[in-house]
């Protein structure tokens, strides 16, 4: 056997043990993209089933994830209904309320409305955190008709709902509506996420949202990995031009031209899954059976993802 230099020994030696310290191949491989299925209630809103209906059909469906609307939760608490009922159906249903969706103005420029807007996050925040929602839309409600909102002033009243939130222990997820005159492109979001200066800032995005606002899917890789918890997912059909597209053009995920595939390959889900939602406002799916529409909702974002 050849003797080995001092030199050659150490070299030897020291491969050995770093590679002994790399990650095996398997440990090494890129962590799988998590996602989960949920329910937007907009989706089988128009059947008016009321509240606990909504939930039992999500259920029933297979979903494991729903998004609630505050105006209905309202209108089962004023028929009667009472938190802790609807918390118990929820528990005994194994369904996660992952989202809601309210209409609060908290980012108008008219001081009183805007006051009253903060005044009803915080009402409906304490409703959510008594459901077990910890989550709730904040899209640009009352500021859409006119373009020219300062969006250093808006970063300023997103910061005075999170502080809401943080007490509540609801987070409001900043909303981009495509149809908007502001916060109408991915852009203007992340502006005012950033400028808002807080941990806890989250932003709620839509492939329908994404085309109407006409933002490039280009610039989602621009959104941070913390920056997404709940994504609504539809599709749509571009003969139907953005400046003339609605919400009741949406369609089932798969079902028409948006990119999702390639929209989804640029979130990036951390330790938490992202919640894939579905949201539709059809008018045809309204008419049709609700447990029906559900499941196919949930086959097709399956298949598609």
């Amino acid at each position: 056997m050849t003797k080995m230099s001092r030199r050659e020994l150490l070299f030897a030696t020291g491969t050995a043990a770093g590679a002994a310290l790399l990650p095996s191949t398997a440990s090494a491989a890129p962590k799988s993209t998590k996602f989960e299925f949920s329910l937007n209630m907009s989706t089988i809103m128009g059947q008016k089933l009321g509240f606990i209906k909504e939930l039992e059909i999500a259920s029933a469906a297979g979903y494991k994830h729903c998004e609630i609307w505050v105006p209905t939760l309202e209108a089962y608490l004023k028929s009667g209904g009472s938190l802790l009922e609807a918390k118990k159906r929820i528990n005994d249903l194994g369904i996660n309320i992952q989202n809601a969706i309210g209409f609060a103005q908290w980012i108008v420029d008219d001081e009183a409305t805007r006051k009253q807007g903060v005044e009803q996050m915080k009402r409906e925040m304490g409703m959510l955190a008594e459901l077990g929602c910890f989550r709730t839309a904040a899209p640009p409600m009352g500021a859409t008709k006119e373009a020219g909102l300062d969006l250093r002033r808006a970063a300023e009243r997103y910061r005075t709902i999170l502080d809401v939130g943080t007490s509540a222990g609801v987070t409001p997820q900043l909303e981009m509506w495509g149809h908007s005159k502001n916060l109408n492109r991915v852009a203007d979001v992340l502006f005012v996420a950033a400028e808002a200066g807080q941990a806890n800032a989250k932003l709620l995005l839509d492939v329908f949202h994404i085309y109407k606002g006409e933002s490039s899917i280009d610039c989602l890789h621009l959104v941070g990995e913390n920056s997404i918890d709940v994504f609504h997912v539809n599709d749509y059909v571009t003969t139907i031009k953005p400046t003339s597209i609605t919400d009741g053009d949406r369609i089932y995920a798969g079902d028409g031209e948006a990119p999702i595939k390639e929209i989804i390959k640029r979130l990036k889900p951390s330790e938490k899954p992202v919640i894939l939602s579905l949201e539709l406002f059809n008018k045809e799916l309204w008419a049709q059976d609700p447990l029906k529409v559900a499941k196919t909702g949930l086959e097709k974002m399956k298949s598609l993802i």
